[in-house]
């Protein structure tokens, strides 16, 4: 119980403190793409360290970011990931579905970020669609980060990688930056509750580009969900298995 209401406690803090950071950074965000950076990343630093001496959340993050441009195809657990990846990275944007863009604060930051939309909805309408927005923002170089199964996965749950970020590796050219997590046993898809641990984001072994499609598949989901599930096992998570 105690552990429930320091959680409660977290996340309404946490949610206060969004817009306070967001108004406060506005007028340099508004003018300046590195305003808009630096009000993303003091927000997820200011989560980091109440997290950790609020609900006992310490989060690490392990192999080596990219310093240049890149595809990040990351496993996606809940929001502590987001902001874990974009604040390792020098110059992140996400590939997010467009509703994230009507939310308050969120979705402002989003567009000056030049993260790139796409309506789920319509799958073969949006590949095409979200090659061509992330080419026409190429001038601004980065890290383009997609979550390969399109949604948060709560740990243990299987969900297919989708199309759309093979698509990507062969109109990109550039390498594939795998990312694997576990701050999903800690902070959960769903619900209030919070558990101490040490939450993982890790960088592992670019892919160069180059292969066909379907192998890189293979490789990409083979070396995310290996990883994640040793992440996990070392966070005090127990896979379920059938019989």
């Amino acid at each position: 119980m105690l552990q429930y209401t320091r959680s409660v406690i977290f996340i309404i803090q946490m949610y206060v403190a969004m817009p306070i950071i967001g108004l406060g950074f506005a007028p340099w965000a508004m003018f300046s793409r590195k305003g808009a950076y630096a009000a993303c990343k003091t927000y997820s630093r200011y989560v980091f360290w109440t997290a950790r001496w609020m609900v006992g959340i310490r989060c690490e993050v392990r192999g080596t970011p990219p310093e240049g441009e890149a595809l990040i195809a990351a496993k996606h657990q809940s929001f502590l990931d987001i902001m874990m990846i974009f604040t390792a990275l020098p110059a992140a944007k996400f590939i997010m579905k467009k509703e994230i863009l009507m939310t308050p604060i969120i979705g402002q930051y989003a567009k000056r970020l030049n993260c790139v939309a796409v309506d789920r909805g319509k799958r073969g309408a949006a590949i095409e669609k979200m090659v061509a927005d992330v080419n026409a923002g190429r001038t601004e170089p980065g890290q383009l980060i997609i979550y390969s199964q399109g949604t948060r996965v709560a740990p243990g749950a299987k969900m297919p990688y989708k199309v759309g970020t093979g698509v990507l590796y062969e109109q990109l050219g550039q390498p594939c930056v795998p990312v694997a997590t576990n701050v999903g046993v800690l902070w959960p898809k769903r619900g209030m509750l919070r558990k101490p641990g040490v939450a993982v984001v890790e960088f592992l072994p670019a892919i160069e580009p180059g292969m066909e499609r379907a192998e890189f598949m293979d490789i990409l989901e083979s070396s995310v969900e290996g990883t994640s599930d040793a992440l996990m096992a070392e966070a005090g998570f127990k896979q379920v298995t059938d019989g």
